[in-house]
């Protein structure tokens, strides 16, 4: 639209024209509303890590294996403190973490035993093929009374610990070995080479391996179990147990 000069009745046009043009204005522009920013809540500072726990090698109590004794050892062990174990074989070590806080008199046990040398020379007389791998028996130091491993113990019986929790659900699980009475437990003990847990509450667990994983299971299978039961594998020459070296942290 073009605008003219304004005539006489130029007050009034231009009044009259003004307010057209003020009513045909387009509406005044809104500044955009932004919305706030959401605060910001600072990640929370990550945790210090926990110290590493160190270990020191416990001395041997024995210059030459003990394989008897009179009675279950008193407790010498620091339940607040962590053990290990570190069975050594010629096919190399296999390191177990023994739970002192949940199982303590059976680490107690295996302790004592191992500090006094009662596992050297010994066998993994028991190996079957996805279930387990058992040892300690001092009669399998002695190869003229194979007829015999699996029978022997270290002159004492003490019960088992079934009410901690720990369970046999993984491989490399450390447990207690006995016969049929809760309070027939001894020296021998067994590592699974496959989860067992139907075997959890009724056997103490009271370590589980760290490293060697691959010697366990390269271990000698002496026996597998069949539709006839337990059959023995012939020829099967059981590894020896050289000896067991524990670690108490610092």
């Amino acid at each position: 639209m073009s605008f003219h000069s304004l005539n006489g009745r130029s007050l009034t046009c231009a009044a009259l024209l003004g307010a057209a043009l003020s009513a045909c204005a387009p509406a005044a522009t809104r500044a955009p509303v932004t919305a706030p920013a959401p605060a910001v809540t600072p990640a929370p500072a990550p945790a210090p890590a926990a110290p590493a726990v160190s270990f020191q090698v416990m001395p041997f109590l024995s210059e030459t294996p003990v394989r008897s004794f009179t009675a279950a050892p008193a407790m010498t062990i620091d339940p607040a403190r962590s053990y290990r174990a570190v069975l050594k074989t010629a096919r190399g070590d296999i390191t177990v973490d023994l739970n002192a806080k949940g199982s303590p008199v059976a680490v107690n046990n295996f302790v004592f035993l191992a500090r006094h040398r009662f596992y050297d020379g010994t066998r993994f007389h028991r190996v079957i093929e996805g279930f387990m791998a058992q040892g300690g028996d001092p009669l399998s130091a002695d190869t003229a009374r194979q007829s015999e491993w699996g029978r022997g113990g270290p002159g004492y019986q003490f019960a088992a610990e079934v009410n901690n929790g720990l369970r046999f659900d993984r491989v490399g699980v450390l447990g207690m070995a006995r016969s049929a009475s809760l309070n027939s437990q001894g020296s021998q003990f067994f590592i699974t080479v496959a989860p067992a847990d139907f075997l959890s509450g009724g056997y103490t667990v009271f370590g589980q391996v760290i490293g060697g994983q691959n010697v366990l299971a390269g271990l000698t299978r002496t026996a597998r179990s069949t539709a006839q039961g337990e059959q023995a594998i012939p020829g099967a020459a059981a590894d020896t147990l050289i000896g067991v070296q524990i670690l108490e942290s610092r």
